[in-house]
């Protein structure tokens, strides 16, 4: 029996928030998902489930983005993290890959891709 994917969106953004669990509905694997707006929400997330996919923007109130992209590679190396931003330069890009993120994406250009790579990563989790 395929486990629920436990997936995490970090976002200060409510309506990007909104329109992102709904495109994630209209997938068929199993899901949870849970929203934070700033880092210490998303601390807070981070130590109460062990989220399988987490959806990252860079620009959050207080510390941003690749503070919690810090945290969670230093405590965890199990979840897939999807950066999801509109600060899409070869800047914020090499960094967040080197510090361990394993996508990152253009929020306005590849918002679409999402629910087809979530799809992809939690088959992968899913299978025995």
């Amino acid at each position: 029996m395929k486990k629920d994917t436990v997936i995490l969106i970090v976002d200060d953004n409510l309506n990007f928030i909104d329109r992102m669990i709904g495109l994630l509905q209209e997938t068929d694997s199993p899901r949870q998902i849970y929203s934070a707006n700033n880092y210490d929400e998303a601390r807070r997330f981070l130590a109460d489930i062990l989220p399988d996919i987490i959806l990252l923007d860079i620009n959050l109130p207080g510390k941003n983005g690749i503070e919690i992209l810090k945290l969670i590679r230093s405590e965890n190396t199990f979840s897939t993290v999807l950066m999801l931003t509109n600060h899409a330069d070869a800047y914020y890009r090499q960094q967040c890959m080197e510090l361990g993120a394993d996508y990152f994406l253009d929020k306005s250009e590849d918002f679409g891709l999402v629910p087809d790579i979530v799809t992809s990563v939690a088959s992968n989790i899913n299978v025995d």
